[in-house]
């Protein structure tokens, strides 16, 4: 009895790790099928939240859209958002009102949004993307970037504001949102709502199930090698398309550790967010699993940082990071805002000119950039002077 009783143990689990093979293999050939006949997409929205690595994605999109004369959804004047905080209307962008344009290719700069009007100035085959950061180092940063902001402004620290944050915060001043549920305020929801309010559960289902019918995938800024790849196979591009330098990223010395009943103090604030975080977390893994599998994930997050340790040997002095005091060329200087230190990069003097074009793009800070294509796209209006 014990014998049978083992043989059929071992034959389950034979019958399982068959399985479980076939299972992989099946996922495989999907897989190599669909990257064979797939073909890189063009139309592009990026929301563009704060404090999440976006810049250095939006960089990611610069370097694409320019090397293939793309055409970008730039805002308005030559400014460097499309007129955040109020909601996005098609007017916000360049070409627009005057049918300059035929067609966007891509739009990436910060927007709060509203996809019905966002429709109406891209293409219907567009691919939407977003990415979401840790609610609770994405307050710390927010903290140090706008302490200038009315809610912060008289605050001593971060946990000062957060056991005073009723009576420091009014929705009703200006630049206060950074303050208050900022993810779910850059996608277009009410942020000002509180956990107990009697709507809470149902507001939060809403934003979720919005969010996933607008967007075709968001990403996990903690996990940001992998939301490259993830991305690579979303928008059909290659690895080395996904390459990248950190920008607009605060040196160490301005970081600052948050004790775990802090933490649970901003996850209370940020209820909305948090909420949100936490379902497209999940999530995130599923699209890992259907769209690449874990094993080929790891193999390329591992090429992926391959190929940027090479970039940054061949492009930069330092091979990292550095203040913006060491930034020895003042165009390549990163803005400086509230009371976060912003890094920036030296390029190697040793370069020919292809390849210092290539690095140079690649550590050229958000404005900077933004200028550059909107001067390129738009020569006349760049040419009038700055309203």
């Amino acid at each position: 009895h014990t014998h049978t009783h083992t043989h059929n143990i071992i034959y389950n689990i034979t019958i399982l790790t068959f399985l479980d093979y076939l299972y992989s293999e099946v996922c495989t050939c999907i897989l190599t099928h669909t990257q064979a006949t797939c073909h890189p997409k063009s139309h592009i929205v990026f929301l563009k939240t704060h404090k999440t690595a976006s810049s250095t994605i939006l960089n990611i999109l610069y370097r694409y859209g320019e090397s293939r004369n793309l055409t970008f959804a730039l805002p308005l004047n030559k400014q460097s958002q499309l007129f955040y905080p109020f909601f996005f209307v098609p007017h916000f962008v360049e070409g627009v009102s005057s049918r300059s344009v035929k067609e966007f290719h891509i739009m990436c700069n910060h927007m709060r949004f509203k996809k019905s009007e966002v429709a109406k100035v891209m293409p219907q085959d567009t691919f939407y993307f977003s990415i979401l950061r840790h609610p609770v180092a994405m307050m710390e940063s927010i903290f140090s970037y706008y302490k200038s902001i009315p809610a912060f402004r008289k605050t001593f620290s971060l946990e000062d504001f957060l056991d005073n944050s009723w009576r420091n915060y009014s929705a009703s001043v200006a630049n206060n949102h950074y303050a208050h549920n900022i993810l779910a305020f850059d996608f277009g929801f009410k942020n000002n709502i509180a956990v107990g309010t009697g709507d809470f559960e149902e507001r939060t289902t809403v934003a979720i199930q919005t969010i996933e019918q607008d967007f075709n995938l968001i990403l996990i800024s903690e996990y940001f090698d992998e939301s490259m790849v993830l991305l690579k196979y979303s928008l059909c591009w290659s690895l080395e398309d996904m390459v990248s330098f950190r920008l607009n990223s605060r040196s160490e010395q301005t970081r600052h550790s948050l004790s775990p009943n802090t933490a649970e103090k901003i996850k209370m604030w940020n209820a909305l967010d948090w909420r949100i975080y936490l379902h497209f977390n999940t999530t995130f893994w599923h699209k890992v699993d259907s769209l690449v599998g874990r094993q080929k994930m790891e193999r390329e997050v591992a090429q992926l940082r391959k190929l940027q340790v090479k970039l940054a040997n061949t492009c930069l002095t330092d091979r990292g990071a550095v203040d913006p005091s060491l930034v020895k060329d003042a165009r390549l200087k990163p803005f400086q805002y509230g009371t976060a230190v912003i890094q920036g990069y030296n390029l190697n003097p040793n370069l020919d000119i292809q390849t210092k074009t290539k690095c140079q793009r690649l550590i050229l800070p958000e404005l900077q950039y933004t200028h550059h294509l909107y001067t390129k796209q738009f020569p006349k209006e760049a040419a009038k002077p700055f309203l």
